[in-house]
C-alpha cells in the first residue's frame, strides 16, 4: 500500500479545475490510454500573457488526478513564460511528495504543460523518423529518456521505470536503459571524495542549516547517528518520529537535500 500525503488525497478526492475550456488559447496532451494514463490540459491566456484559467481532463490513477489538479492551481495567475519554468519536481513538492512508483504522474503533468505552451506559441513539435525508440511497449524514445535521466538525476533502472514507465512492461528494453544510464552517469563530474570525518561535519552543517529548521516548524527534528560510506543513519524525533509519513520526509526532503549539497549517492537509513 502506497503512503500518500494529505495533499495528494485531498486533490484526488476533491480535484480542482476539472473539465475543458471551449475557447482555450492553449491545449496540450500527454500520455496515452495504452499506457494507462492520459492528460489533456486547457489554458486560457489574456492579452498580457497571464494564464487566467486552467482545466484538465485525465484518465489515470489518483496520483495522476492529484498531479493534474495541483498543476492547474500552480499555473493560474502566472505569465505563460513563467509557467513554462515549472518542473515535475515542483509538482511533486507542491503535493508534499509522491511514492517513487508514481513519479511518472508528475512527469505527465509537466509534459502536458510543455505541449500546451508550445501550442500557444504555435511551436511545431516534430518527431524525427530517425528517432530511436527504446521502450516499444510505451513508445518512449531515447531522447526523452536521456532528458528525464539528466533533469531528475535518475540513477537506477527502477528510477527510470518510476519516472517514465519505460521498461515497466515486457522488460526487453532493460539492457538498453541501463546502457543509457551508464553513459550519462559516467559523463557526470566526479564528486569530491571526503573522509568520514569531513562527511560527518558537512552533513551536520547541512542538517543544521537546511533540514532541522524546517522540521522544527512542525514540532520535529533530526539527529545524525552514524555515517558508513554513503549510508547515512539518522533518527527523527518529536512529531516527525511519530508521523506515519516519516519515510516520505526522509526520502523527498532529507535525502534529497543531502544529495543536493553533499553527494548524489547518499542513502538515508532511519534508526
Amino acid at each position: 500500500m502506497w503512503d500518500y500525503t494529505e495533499k495528494v488525497i485531498d486533490h484526488y478526492k476533491n480535484p480542482r479545475n476539472v473539465g475543458s475550456i471551449e475557447d482555450a488559447d492553449a491545449v496540450g496532451e500527454a500520455g496515452s490510454l495504452s499506457c494507462g494514463d492520459m492528460l489533456k490540459l486547457y489554458l486560457k491566456v489574456d492579452k498580457n500573457g497571464i494564464i487566467t484559467d486552467a482545466k484538465f481532463q485525465t484518465f489515470g490513477c489518483g496520483s495522476a488526478v492529484a498531479s493534474s489538479s495541483i498543476l492547474t492551481e500552480m499555473v493560474i495567475g502566472k505569465h505563460i513564460d513563467e509557467a513554462r519554468k515549472i518542473t515535475n519536481k515542483q509538482i511533486v513538492d507542491a503535493l508534499g511528495g509522491l511514492p517513487p512508483e508514481k513519479m511518472h504522474c508528475s512527469v505527465m503533468g509537466h509534459e502536458a504543460l510543455e505541449a500546451a505552451i508550445s501550442n500557444y506559441y504555435n511551436e511545431e513539435i516534430t518527431i524525427s523518423s530517425d528517432e530511436e525508440i527504446v521502450c516499444h511497449c510505451f513508445d518512449i524514445s531515447k531522447t526523452f529518456l536521456e532528458n528525464e535521466i539528466k533533469s531528475n538525476n535518475l540513477k537506477t533502472l527502477d528510477d527510470v521505470i518510476n519516472y517514465t514507465k519505460a521498461g515497466g512492461a515486457c522488460g526487453r528494453c532493460h539492457g538498453k536503459i541501463k546502457e543509457i544510464l551508464d553513459n550519462i552517469n559516467n559523463q557526470q563530474p566526479k564528486q569530491e571524495k571526503l573522509t568520514n570525518t569531513q562527511m560527518i561535519i558537512k552533513i551536520n552543517n547541512i542538517i543544521e542549516k537546511y533540514i532541522s529548521p524546517e522540521l522544527r516548524k512542525d514540532g520535529g527534528d533530526i539527529e545524525l547517528i552514524d555515517v558508513e560510506g554513503n549510508k547515512i543513519k539518522v533518527k527523527l524525533s518529536g512529531r516527525c518520529g511519530m508521523c506515519n509519513r516519516s519515510q516520505l520526509t526522509l526520502t523527498h526532503f532529507v535525502e534529497a537535500t543531502l544529495k543536493e549539497h553533499v553527494n548524489s549517492n547518499i542513502e538515508i537509513v532511519q534508526v
